[in-house]
């Protein structure tokens, strides 16, 4: 992504870098699970079964916006 373009002001160069999730049992990063979310018996989100994708995401060094992608699965 280092030559792909900022989609908010156009500033060319995008630093890459990830979503950290520093969550009681987490395991320190993000990632983003295929279709709505449900809670289960618990109130936790249900995600047995479904598709996961580990999230990068790119920063602009200019305005700071930040360019999220589902990566291949993880």
């Amino acid at each position: 992504m280092k030559n792909n373009t900022c989609t908010h002001c156009g500033t060319v160069g995008l630093a890459e870098g990830f979503i950290e999730d520093a969550g009681e049992h987490s395991r320190g990063y993000a990632r983003w699970i295929e279709g709505a979310m449900e809670r289960g018996f618990f109130g936790g989100a249900k995600r047995i079964g479904r598709p996961r994708r580990k999230i990068v995401a790119f920063r602009c060094p200019e305005c700071g916006h930040l360019e999220l992608f589902a990566a291949d699965e993880g």
